[in-house]
């Protein structure tokens, strides 16, 4: 049932959570499929913050944009993708900006897990029929280095490395004023209470995070940092640096895309995304032991914008 639907409430719906609710009214949609639309902002109401245990009210009006179904098998596509290594254990990717990682609602083709079941038939199944081989993801928005187990003992290993911070992960990002280098952040994270789109500290149960600005190069007003993080937790460095006063450029959900801009910062207006990037993983080969690490150089659209500040950077 892909589409728009509209519902108005009636009488007897009154007092029922919008979760019920919808559940009562939409055929063929469990409860928690609810929850995940409502998550994802997918239903929208006429009064009230949109939320699974709103309280309906009669002529209480609810439209809930439903995604297509996602297939239960997804099929391999023939789309670029950019293999930095590749072994009998696991390959390792640049993914590009703008490719969603593996299957999910609104997202049921063109994604990482598509293209690498074309290139890679034999991935690893531990990860699900929706997510063969994936052991670590990265946003939508997120290009760079990712690693993907092609059998099930690889992906155990290398779980189990990401499980125990043994993997170096490291980023490079553009935000707003200068950071201090050494900075450590610790702050847990978890869904935002009054936003269900956005992760923040101050979740009712927040699990443990910890980000580190290890360089800095200030280029007036903005900065290029590069980030170690010790966890990895949904929209971790967005929050963390957000929090604590330097938003990433470009990011319009925490607050880094200003509308009014120096002639000196004109160039971050090309963003359309967030400033991040994967840059750098380091970690132990499954199968014998060696330390592995590979990078991934910034995208075309990140290095214009970064040789572009540093030019006007370099005249001031």
């Amino acid at each position: 049932m892909a589409g728009r639907t509209r519902l108005v409430a009636g009488p007897a719906d009154a007092g029922a959570r919008l979760d019920q609710f919808l559940a009562a009214h939409l055929q063929d949609v469990s409860r928690s499929q609810i929850q995940r639309l409502i998550r994802d902002g997918r239903v929208s109401v006429s009064a009230g913050e949109v939320r699974a245990s709103l309280a309906v009210t009669p002529d209480l009006q609810v439209e809930v944009d439903m995604p297509p179904p996602v297939p239960a098998v997804p099929a391999g596509e023939d789309l670029p993708l950019s293999i930095i290594h590749d072994d009998a254990d696991l390959i390792v990717v640049n993914k590009p900006p703008g490719m969603v990682v593996h299957p999910a609602a609104g997202h049921a083709t063109g994604t990482l897990v598509n293209a690498l079941l074309h290139h890679v038939p034999d991935l690893s199944g531990i990860g699900g029929i929706e997510r063969p081989g994936i052991v670590h993801r990265l946003d939508r928005g997120t290009s760079g280095v990712m690693v993907v187990a092609k059998h099930d003992k690889a992906h155990r290993a290398l779980s189990a490395q990401f499980h125990d911070r043994l993997v170096r992960k490291e980023y490079l990002a553009l935000v707003w004023r200068a950071p201090a280098a050494g900075l450590r952040i610790e702050d847990p994270l978890g869904r935002d209470p009054n936003h269900r789109q956005r992760m923040s500290s101050r979740a009712r149960r927040g699990r443990s995070a910890l980000t580190e600005v290890i360089e800095v190069e200030a280029l007036r007003g903005v900065s290029l940092i590069r980030v170690l993080i010790g966890t990895g937790r949904t929209h971790q460095i967005r929050v963390h640096l957000s929090e604590h006063g330097h938003p990433l450029v470009g990011d319009a959900l925490y607050g880094g895309v200003h509308k009014r801009l120096p002639t000196h910062l004109a160039a971050v207006a090309r963003l359309t995304r967030p400033f991040l990037h994967a840059a750098r993983l380091s970690f132990t080969h499954p199968a014998d032991g060696r330390t592995l690490t590979f990078e991934a150089p910034l995208p075309p659209d990140l290095d214009a914008v970064i040789t572009a500040l540093r030019h006007t950077a370099a005249r001031a």
